[in-house]
């Protein structure tokens, strides 16, 4: 019993050419490469290519049946077809579909397709080579990808692209971000070859990555205690009494401290020119009613003394009577041209 063709043992092309053949995705020259391996590897390689038939293919090693089978000819024919039809675009599939097409038939039309037109083709090409931007990517790894896939294009239109040429135009699109790195990828002599530069850009982009998280997480981490401080602050209790009259640092609660308190804080002469604290006073289930500040200014009376001295040309005197509404307290009154007043 004859023992079966390696061709025919393929159940899933996909696994062996994972590349789906698109119109303008520039996979073509990776495509065929990859298409042409796997027809060699299963001994169907003459069904695309005529010319590379094996040497033994004719002779009588393989047995003079195996050399007449046409049927068994025709039926890898048709498998090798199938393979181009599972790996290219449905639109590709419907440029080159035709009635009682062989596999080569197929594969030419194929290459007239990609690289028909070529010195326009490749005026097309070479534009969008000179403008890619890694702006325009969202990664370093999509950016050299897409300056890869364009110089095989362009390989493809009889236009190759040169090493050199390929990383120069990898260094120019970086713009500011890598101003540092694409300098040194200039000044190397010789340049280094683009997967080269490719690896020193992927690494330098996860090195600023990283650094651009861990001042993420600190400003978020700031964030949260400044809000924590804030919330805890807006949930302490009410003061008390004391701390009203104690004061506690630059004047907090300082309702009982002296006129301006000098941001000492704490221990003023006495209750204050308004009073004690009205909410500490004021009994329990009674309102506070305010002193109506701007009637006991107009009802405020001064008696001076009868002795007026005028001292180096300066005015002083002493108030020895007040009589209005507000309660009697001890007001500090500080001036380069009048010297304390006790109300």
């Amino acid at each position: 019993m004859a023992s079966l063709h390696p061709a025919v043992t393929v159940t899933n092309i996909r696994n062996f050419i994972p590349i789906v053949l698109e119109m303008d995705d520039g996979q073509y020259t990776s495509w065929v490469e990859l298409f042409k391996i796997h027809c060699r590897a299963h001994d169907v390689i003459h069904h695309i290519i005529p010319a590379e038939a094996t040497p033994s293919e004719p002779a009588a090693e393989k047995g003079k049946d195996k050399a007449d089978d046409a049927a068994l000819q025709k039926r890898l024919d048709s498998i090798v077809l199938q393979w181009i039809y599972g790996t290219i675009s449905k639109d590709l599939l419907i440029t080159i579909l035709k009635p009682n097409s062989t596999a080569a038939q197929a594969w030419k039309a194929l290459e007239n397709i990609f690289i028909d037109s070529k010195p326009s083709r490749a005026l097309y090409l070479e534009n969008k080579f000179n403008n890619v931007r890694l702006e325009s990517f969202s990664n370093v790894s999509t950016y050299c990808q897409e300056l890869k896939t364009l110089s095989d294009q362009l390989t493809n239109v009889d236009a190759p692209v040169s090493n050199d040429r390929l990383v120069l135009q990898l260094i120019n699109g970086l713009g500011d971000k890598y101003e540092s790195l694409a300098t040194l990828l200039q000044q190397s002599t010789p340049l280094p070859d683009f997967y080269t530069a490719r690896s020193k850009l992927i690494l330098e982009e996860t090195r600023k990555n990283q650094t651009s998280k861990i001042s993420t997480d600190a400003a978020a981490a700031l964030n949260t205690e400044t809000t924590t401080a804030t919330t805890d602050r807006r949930h302490q209790p009410p003061p008390t009494d004391q701390q009203y009259r104690s004061g506690g640092g630059r004047g907090q609660y300082d309702y009982s401290s002296r006129g301006r308190n000098n941001g000492r804080g704490g221990q003023g002469r006495g209750r204050g020119i308004l009073g004690t604290n009205p909410y500490v006073n004021a009994a329990p289930g009674h309102s506070y009613t305010p002193t109506n500040i701007e009637q006991a200014m107009h009802t405020m009376t001064l008696n001076p003394d009868q002795n007026w001295i005028t001292r180096r040309g300066f005015l002083s005197f002493d108030v020895t009577a007040l009589e209005t509404s507000i309660p009697s307290h001890y007001i500090l009154i500080e001036s380069h041209h009048l010297p304390p007043l006790q109300l």
